[in-house]
């Protein structure tokens, strides 16, 4: 039977009042070994749902495997089509307040070797819509301790300025590549602003438009922008993608991907093989 951990949250950044990160510290031991990528069950003692049993709900961990003291969250409070219970529950707590935790589960992960067991050297290319950059925070952070070589790509989609909330981060983790060079840490960071007309985003100057047309072809040149970005023509010999966020974001990205010879997990190759995996919601 799986079992209710207790622990407190123990940090709360709100950043607008739909959208904030909680930090989730384990009352009695520090935090289990998991693999970037997975999620953890979380629910409140006092939180039931009509049939009498505890309200939960998954989320992806954003803090990599190597922070042993807490689970670290980014969530957006689900209030339409109608408010999410938990959410609704864990947006009016403080810290220090109690909260149940069950053992990090889940398949979406990295890569690192081929089906031939030799290793995955392709360029890593993580495409993110809204709160899905979560389970990438952990990915980048876990490679970055683990030494990984690989050229690795972040690429950020969200409606407001405000909800690129690692942006500062994730700008530090590419000036250290650039600053130490590429065989020290190979990493870029790109966002993209979807409604870059709203009076909120008149600061915005980067990408506009949902993270998905990243990957597609200017009709003047021919190359994406990720293509610019890394300097060559994308293919499945040379790059693995990972994408996370609502279905849409997902089928946008196999939309562009598919035709170009990308074979998604579901659809593997006869040999084991595949060049995108993906996690949705919504």
């Amino acid at each position: 039977m799986v079992e209710d951990l207790q622990a407190v949250i123990s940090f709360i950044r709100v950043f607008k009042e739909d959208l904030a990160i909680f930090r989730v510290k384990p009352v009695n031991g520090s935090i289990p070994n998991f693999r970037a990528g997975q999620f953890v069950s979380l629910a409140f003692p006092t939180l039931q749902g009509e049939d009498g049993k505890l309200v939960r709900r998954a989320y992806s961990i954003a803090s990599p495997p190597q922070q042993q003291k807490y689970f670290e969250f980014y969530v957006r409070w689900a209030r339409k089509p109608v408010p999410g219970k938990l959410t609704t529950e864990l947006f009016g707590k403080k810290t220090g307040d109690e909260i149940l935790w069950r053992k990090p589960i889940g398949p979406f992960g990295v890569v690192d070797e081929r089906p031939d067991g030799s290793p995955d050297t392709r360029r890593i290319v993580m495409v993110a819509g809204g709160t899905g950059i979560a389970p990438f925070i952990s990915f980048t952070l876990d490679l970055k301790a683990r030494g990984d070589k690989r050229e690795i790509v972040l690429l950020h989609g969200a409606s407001y300025v405000d909800e690129l909330v690692y942006a500062e981060l994730l700008t530090d983790l590419e000036e250290e590549s650039i600053d130490k060079g590429k065989d020290h840490w190979n990493f870029r960071y790109r966002a993209s602003i979807s409604r870059p007309n709203e009076p909120l985003n008149k600061s915005w100057g980067g990408h506009k438009g949902r993270i998905e047309t990243f990957l597609k072809p200017d009709p003047a040149t021919g190359k994406s922008p990720l293509e610019e970005l890394v300097g060559e023509k994308i293919t499945p010999e040379n790059t693995m993608f990972y994408g996370c966020g609502f279905q849409g974001t997902i089928d946008g990205i196999m939309q562009t991907l598919g035709p170009l010879g990308f074979v998604d997990e579901e659809h593997m190759r006869e040999d084991g093989s595949f060049d995108v995996k993906y996690e949705s919601y919504g």
